[in-house]
């Protein structure tokens, strides 16, 4: 080699071991840098040249800066991105059901429902005792104000998760958004480059919103030869080829007044599905966690109202009716009662109207029957309007509302024994309670007006309890709407069941979670930046750097020395 040659490759050596210097600089500064990826000088050996019969070697240089990543470990970080936040959404919906249950306060449902219960027990050794008629009165309001209050807080908190859905898809399209700028920035910058990896700073920014934008749904990221990467979510694309599509939300009524946000994508406009990450599990939480508690709490409320108010219609209180409206509304009142939309079962039967002559106390008992056999002409609420309003000193009608109304005569009033149908208690005739679910269930008005109506007797005088011993059976007993299960057992196995998999969930949110740390910390030991390595590395390429310049040094006083010759 000559002096001329070897003063070249020093030369290039120096340029080298300073670039490298700087790269390794660059680690050091963003040491701290959260989702920074560690930069590596990649060197090749120059290409050789002939001198006369010799080859001589061109040293090494380098080729570019490559990022320090592994695209498996990077997409197994996506996958547990999206289970772990998937799996927090759904953690912190059965937190906020917890908390609205209010478990361990004196404003829980169950002690609400005892406290109901032992109202009506106490009330059987004194089934005219208007004080505790009215106590028994007042804890039916208490017990449905409580379960509308329930209903309404877990209500609030399903609107909450429906805000939360609608920030994180701005969220997720902002994402979407600067993923594909930065896909056009990068392209340009490493058009012709040999390791696409020259734009590290906007490649970090990338890496940092699919990162981020795995986390609120589930994607895949495939990155294109061009440096350019196509996001997926399932089989809808996010961006693709330079062109991509956005989320979009919108709204879908829930039959109560109420609408839930749903989320679509803005192209094809396909509904979103996924159950992973932050969409999937605010979704799940707001329609199964909070929304699957709802239904079994509206399966609850009818299940005590369609008890109660069965027991109830068939007894007898200390006073009769003069005039009784239903306080449940029927659309087609020529249709048959058992499909005419009632949301409480009617069935084939009758039941006992007592007309009590007020002057007299002569009471005439009218049995009316209920005909639902499907032969014939079944009753429908206008044929039984109809019946009633044949028996003599009654009169019966429809209010335009399609409610059943009976009033008596001057003198007289009417009451009601052994409804084998459901009729009335369905169609709120000498009922406890009114409603048909969490949201509407109250004490029916006309107990609230008068206590003397509350029927705790079947027809024996004041001191008759046995409706009251059947009403208090009614909350104890097994009941076929609860499953076979007493409504305090019921809602027991309801708080039981969340309880149980509110646990199960955050063991799981936990494990996904605890994986997830796991493949962030192989990533930083892959990706990251050692700050012992880089200064070993810097004090390398700078004693390596100094070699070069003492090669450089020595080549000098050479040339120096021929020169002088």
């Amino acid at each position: 080699m000559s002096l001329n040659s070897a003063l070249a490759t020093s030369s290039h050596a120096l340029g080298l071991f300073s670039l490298g210097i700087q790269v390794a600089g660059q680690n050091i500064n963003n040491a701290s840098t959260p989702g920074y990826v560690r930069d590596e000088l990649t060197v090749e050996a120059a290409a050789p040249y002939r001198v006369g019969g010799v080859i001589v070697g061109g040293g090494a240089r380098a080729v570019g800066i490559r990022q320090v990543l592994d695209r498996f470990l990077e997409t197994r970080i996506h996958q547990a991105n999206t289970d772990a936040a998937g799996g927090q959404a759904r953690t912190a919906a059965f937190e906020q059901l917890e908390l609205s249950l209010q478990e361990f306060s004196d404003s829980d449902l169950s002690s609400s429902l005892n406290r109901f219960l032992n109202e009506l027990q106490s009330i059987v050794n004194q089934p005219d005792d208007a004080a505790l008629r009215s106590s028994v009165i007042q804890s039916g309001v208490r017990f449905a104000s409580d379960i509308q209050s329930l209903r309404s807080r877990l209500g609030e908190v399903q609107l909450s998760f429906n805000e939360q859905l609608t920030s994180v898809v701005g969220e997720a399209n902002s994402l979407i958004s600067q993923i594909e700028k930065l896909n056009q920035q990068i392209n340009q910058l490493e058009a012709g480059g040999l390791n696409n990896s020259d734009a590290g700073g906007l490649r970090v920014q990338r890496l940092s919103a699919i990162d981020r934008l795995s986390q609120i749904m589930p994607i895949r990221a495939i990155e294109q030869s061009s440096g350019m990467v196509d996001i997926y979510s399932g089989s809808e694309y996010l961006v693709l080829n330079g062109v991509s599509q956005r989320l979009e939300t919108f709204t879908t009524s829930n039959g109560d007044g109420t609408a839930n946000v749903q989320v679509r994508f803005s192209r094809t406009q396909s509904t979103f599905t996924g159950l992973n990450g932050q969409l999937g599990g605010l979704i799940d939480g707001r329609d199964q966690i909070l929304g699957g508690f709802l239904k079994q709490l509206d399966t609850l409320t009818q299940g005590v109202i369609s008890a109660v108010n069965q027991v109830h219609a068939s007894g007898e209180g200390t006073a009769g009716f003069t005039t009784v409206t239903g306080t449940q509304y029927v659309a087609d009142t020529s249709a048959a009662l058992n499909s005419a939309g009632i949301p409480f079962s009617i069935k084939h039967g009758g039941f006992d109207v007592k007309v009590v002559n007020l002057t007299t106390g002569l009471t005439t008992t009218t049995r009316v029957a209920i005909d639902l056999d499907g032969i014939g002409t079944d009753t429908s609420l206008t044929s039984l309007a109809a019946a009633i309003d044949g028996i003599d000193n009654l009169s019966a009608s429809i209010t335009p509302d399609g409610r059943l109304q009976i009033k008596t005569a001057d003198g007289h009033e009417v009451r009601f024994a052994d409804d084998s149908s459901g009729a009335l208690a369905a169609l709120g005739i000498n009922t406890f309670f009114k409603g048909t679910s969490s949201l509407d269930i109250a004490v029916n008005d006309r107990l609230l007006a008068d206590q003397r109506l509350l029927a705790t007797g079947q027809g024996g005088g004041p001191t008759d309890n046995r409706n009251a011993v059947a009403l208090a059976k009614s909350l104890e007993s097994g009941n076929s709407a609860l499953n076979g299960l007493s409504a305090t057992r019921f809602y027991e196995q309801m708080v039981g069941t969340v309880a149980a998999t509110a646990a199960t969930e955050r063991a799981v949110t936990n494990g996904f979670t605890s994986f997830r740390d796991t493949l962030k910390t192989q990533r930083e030991q892959t990706s990251g930046v050692s700050l012992d390595e880089e200064a070993i590395r810097v004090m390398n390429l700078q004693r390596n750097y100094q070699a070069a310049a003492r090669i450089i040094s020595v080549v000098d006083e050479l040339l120096n020395t021929l020169i002088n010759i």
